[in-house]
Parts: structure tokens; C-alpha cells; sequence
């Protein structure tokens, strides 16, 4: 089983993303997703800045995948999609449906979480359009997954999101800017003031959601590493790591260590939950998200 990470959902400066994914060119990740996937105003790294990025982890051993935006608005975000598109080294993932129109015949590509795919019908479609591989959407229950695994095309790699602030909408309002009282095209980037997002609590003041810019994620850490047997089991090939500011090699090293048979599931997913402030897996119960319904042990 793969080991894949995520693409960054933060807005970091420059360095810092240099220096990370100098740190990630060592770590257990068999699969490094790139690129700007949240908002089209995030221009720190360029696409010829994730290109470098791209050459130097494909250097070290990397598959390398150059994701695309969840949400396109306007035409100018339409043609930052094609320029990445016309890439023709690396291989894309398609976080929307324009997307796929773009990639359609052209390419293998992976089919985004963002695509929301549900029923064997979209599963057979995008295998048709060109998908090699599919990202289950987060909130994917367990029988939903089981049911999907049992009708995928042949040759379909299935890929789910074990690890991170999962992703839950995306909106053509920025929350940040809102919360800084500025409008969203002349937000001056606060973003980059918040590694890890702007917390949003309850009025009990317990931790709810994670604002990040055009992206709302969940304030505790969704961690499915204690069902990797489970899933190792309905035959999913990778599992995905999303990029956290700190632990992100470490949670990777877990989940090498529990797929090279060096760890137990639980084990590995004690080691993941170190690096978390609180963690949940409602979702793949058929509960609330923000449950954690078995503890790892």
C-alpha cells in the first residue's frame, strides 16, 4: 500500500514551503501531491515554483502529482487551470469538473476528492474519461466505500484521506478576509499569518472549525490509521496524509512503518495521534465528523 501526501491547503511564505518539501524529499511519502488547490489569489509559488519543487522530489524517489483548484470562478482561475494542465511531465489530479474536461482522453489522471463521488456510475464515467486513480470524498462511510470498492473499474486505484484537517466546503467567500473585516480581493493575504488556519469555537468555546481562507476544515485531526487493516483489507491502494506546519514526517513515518508490517494499525495510530491536538473519525462510523468513535489503542 502507498503512502501519499496531500496537497498543502495552508498559505505558507515561500521558504517555508521550500523547506518543507526539502524535509518531505526524505520522509516515507511514496506520493507527493502539489500545487494551489484553495484560492487562485495565493501567488507566492507559481506554477514554475512547484514545477522545481516537482523535479527535485521526483529526484528523490517521488511520484509527483500536480493537483488542480477545488473551485474555479472565473476565467482567469479557468486559465491557471489549463496552464497546469498543459504540463505534460507530471501527472495531474482534478479537483473539479472542468478539470476533467480539460484532462478527458488526453492523460491518466487522479480524480480529486473535491469531485464528490458517490455511486460506481460517476466511477465508471471518469475511468472512461481517463482516471487511473480516484480520492474517496472524506466523508465516506465505511459501507459506502466497501460498496464502491466492490464495483470500481478494473485497473481504478482507490485513495482515501487518513490523515489531516479534513477538507468540508469550499466557497466563494473568504472567511479570513471576513473575519479581518477587508474585502476578499484586497485582503492584503492574512492567510499567511496563520500557518494552520483561524480557529472557530462554540459559544461553550470547544473547538468546531478551522477557517482557511475560501476553505472551511475540521478543528480536530481526521485519523482513519487505526482502520488501516480494514482498508488495507476493501483493497484500497493508497492512504493520504495532509500537510500539517508540524509532525507531517512523522504521521508519514507511522503509516510507512504500519504498511512495511513494523507496527500494528494501532500502534502506528497512537504515533499519528501524537502529533494531533485532538483527532476524530465520525465520519467513517456513519456519525458526526467531529466524533472519534474508537479510540486507537
Amino acid at each position: 500500500m502507498k503512502v501519499a501526501l496531500g496537497p498543502l491547503l495552508y498559505y505558507w511564505p515561500v521558504d517555508a514551503v521550500y523547506a518543507f518539501y526539502d524535509e518531505i524529499a526524505n520522509s516515507a511519502a511514496d506520493v507527493v501531491y502539489l500545487g494551489e488547490v484553495v484560492c487562485s489569489r495565493r501567488r507566492e509559488l507559481r506554477l514554475e515554483h512547484w514545477l522545481e519543487i516537482a523535479q527535485r522530489l521526483e529526484r528523490a524517489g517521488k511520484e509527483v502529482v500536480l493537483s488542480t483548484l477545488a473551485l474555479i470562478e472565473s476565467e482567469a482561475d479557468l486559465r491557471g487551470v489549463r496552464k497546469v494542465v498543459s504540463n505534460a511531465r507530471f501527472r495531474l489530479e482534478a479537483n473539479e469538473w472542468g478539470a476533467v474536461q480539460l484532462l478527458r482522453g488526453r492523460v491518466p489522471f487522479v480524480a480529486g476528492p473535491h469531485l464528490n463521488i458517490y455511486n460506481p456510475a460517476t466511477l465508471s464515467l471518469l475511468a472512461k474519461l481517463g482516471a487511473c486513480r480516484w480520492v474517496a470524498p472524506v466523508e465516506i462511510t465505511r459501507e459506502a466505500l466497501d460498496g464502491l470498492q466492490g464495483a470500481r473499474p478494473q485497473a481504478l486505484e482507490t485513495e482515501i484521506f487518513a490523515h489531516g484537517r479534513a477538507p468540508l466546503a469550499s466557497s466563494a467567500r473568504c472567511f479570513t478576509a471576513r473575519h479581518y473585516n477587508v474585502p476578499k480581493d484586497t485582503c492584503g493575504f492574512p492567510c499567511l499569518d496563520h500557518p494552520g488556519g483561524l480557529a472557530l469555537a462554540t459559544r461553550e468555546d470547544q473547538p468546531l472549525l478551522i477557517l482557511n481562507g475560501t476553505q472551511t476544515l475540521s478543528a480536530a485531526t481526521y485519523n482513519l490509521l487505526g482502520e488501516a487493516d480494514a482498508l488495507r483489507a476493501m483493497g484500497v491502494d493508497v492512504l493520504r496524509v495532509s500537510p500539517q506546519s508540524q509532525g507531517t514526517a512523522g504521521v508519514l513515518g507511522a503509516f510507512r512503518r504500519w504498511a512495511n508490517g513494523e507496527l500494528s494499525a494501532a500502534v502506528a495510530a497512537r504515533q499519528a495521534t501524537a502529533q494531533a491536538d485532538a483527532c476524530c473519525n465520525g465520519f467513517w462510523h456513519g456519525r458526526a465528523g467531529m466524533e472519534l468513535v474508537s479510540a486507537p489503542h
